[in-house]
């Protein structure tokens, strides 16, 4: 017997109404969708957790994590275009941060959960 099926078929409609009437929207999906894309590849996860709590250059992104700086550059491309990272000039020198508190949390939570379901396995 598959567990995801009801044993008996009744609509609660007032709990669909409700839920449809708040459903996520069709671009925001997309964004979302493109978001968790962007922040799925190893190399973008550890130049996110670089930029978590410092300023970084391209070059001492390459340095922390021993990479060539056309794959880092090209890896911050991907962050940027979906938001997540942002960057600001000085001089010839471009430094990049993360883009707002919420990628901060966002980050932050994904780590915790992790960690939390990894103890949560080992009692």
């Amino acid at each position: 017997m598959n567990s995801y099926t009801c044993e008996t078929i009744f609509i609660h409609e007032d709990k669909v109404k409700e839920v449809q009437k708040n459903i996520i929207k069709t671009n925001d999906i997309d964004k979302v969708s493109k978001l968790f894309k962007a922040i799925s590849d190893p190399t973008r996860i550890k130049i996110l957790y670089a930029l978590k709590s410092n300023e970084l250059c391209v070059c001492d992104i390459s340095v922390v994590l021993n990479m060539s700086q056309s794959s880092i550059s090209h890896q911050l491309k991907s962050l940027k275009d979906v938001d997540l990272v942002r960057s600001r000039k000085d001089g010839k020198t471009r430094f990049y941060r993360l883009a707002d508190e919420h990628v901060h949390q966002l980050f932050t939570q994904a780590i915790d959960h992790v960690n939390e379901v990894h103890d949560e396995k080992d009692l």
